[in-house]
């Protein structure tokens, strides 16, 4: 296992994206984060605190429960765990940032798209994420990364929030290795 963020780190990286994702808007009035559970969320929700505080602007944030979309299903468990998605705010013509904290095939992501258009029309769709690990199976890049992590395929990354996991720290294990 080795660290390849700690809480310093995570916190700079977000302050950084946050003024990335303004600088890319001319006008962050129809911009809104959101968050992909499980890990997506508390990021998301970091984003936001930081874009106001450097904007002025509060944006709309929402949670996206991916778990019926993904292709994977039934290979997770014979009785997945779905929770639930909150958008309270109108997708169509938004310019939506999908927040979550590791990239690797890109199937995640592409489930998120797929749920996002049940929900509406969003004008754009962004994605930010705290790492990029590579290994892609789809064409989907992120607009906005935190770290490029190259790894192999017998590794992986573990985020860990504090609101979730009571840390902030990311991890680099082999396939072998759990918390």
């Amino acid at each position: 296992m080795s660290h390849i963020m700690d809480q310093d780190a995570i916190a700079r990286t977000l302050t950084r994206m946050a003024h990335e994702i303004i600088e890319q808007h001319k006008s962050i009035d129809d911009v809104c984060l959101i968050g992909i559970r499980t890990r997506g969320v508390p990021m998301a929700q970091r984003l936001q605190v930081l874009v106001e505080q450097f904007s002025g602007h509060k944006l709309p944030l929402g949670i996206l429960d991916i778990t019926l979309y993904r292709d994977d299903l039934t290979m997770i468990d014979t009785h997945p765990v779905v929770r639930p998605t909150h958008l309270d705010f109108d997708l169509n013509n938004k310019q939506v940032i999908l927040v979550d904290d590791v990239l690797f095939t890109g199937r995640t992501i592409r489930a998120a798209m797929d749920a996002l258009v049940d929900w509406g029309r969003p004008l754009k769709i962004e994605l930010a994420v705290l790492i990029d690990r590579g290994h892609r199976e789809l064409p989907v890049r992120a607009d906005y990364v935190g770290k490029n992590v190259p790894t192999s395929l017998d590794q992986k990354i573990a985020v860990k929030f504090f609101e979730s996991d009571g840390a902030d720290e990311v991890l680099l294990l082999s396939k072998k290795e759990t918390l």
